[in-house]
């Protein structure tokens, strides 16, 4: 197992875990040249989901800062339907890490197969873009 596994926990049931953040389907112009589905529009689908659950829990706008552990495990294809699914992982002074999976459902198919997951973290920004730490409940948090 690589470093970059290590990190990241693999989900080997039929099931998405987590919060539902966000579903969209795949169409011809999210191909690449080859007529497949381009990596680069599945990881900014996951960013975009990963984004609004850290929004939600640091209650303040967040910027992704690292994404890490990722593993791109099966094919998406045009007219699939992909769910983006979160976990938290960890929540630090001014940082969110989120485990984040994409789930897909495939025409004529009943069951949803993983294609991607991966580790993003962000950070809770203020008005003036800084670093800011997280509240929660009216505490900040201090791990």
């Amino acid at each position: 197992m690589t470093a970059a596994h290590a990190h990241a926990p693999l989900s080997n049931d039929a099931e998405p875990k987590g919060d539902l953040c966000i579903r969209t389907l795949a169409m011809p112009a999210d191909t690449n040249a080859n007529g497949d589905i381009f990596g680069g529009w599945l990881l900014s689908q996951m960013d975009l989901g990963g984004g609004v659950f850290a929004s939600k829990v640091a209650k303040s706008r967040t910027v992704t800062v690292a994404i890490d552990a990722m593993n791109f495990r099966k094919a998406v294809n045009v007219g699939d339907l992909v769910s983006v699914h979160a976990n938290l992982v960890r929540i630090g002074r001014t940082s969110i890490t989120v485990h984040l999976e994409a789930w897909v459902l495939r025409r004529r198919e009943q069951q949803s197969i993983l294609v991607t997951d991966g580790n993003f973290t962000y950070v809770s920004i203020d008005e003036q873009g800084h670093p800011q730490p997280i509240q929660r409940d009216g505490a900040t948090i201090e791990t």
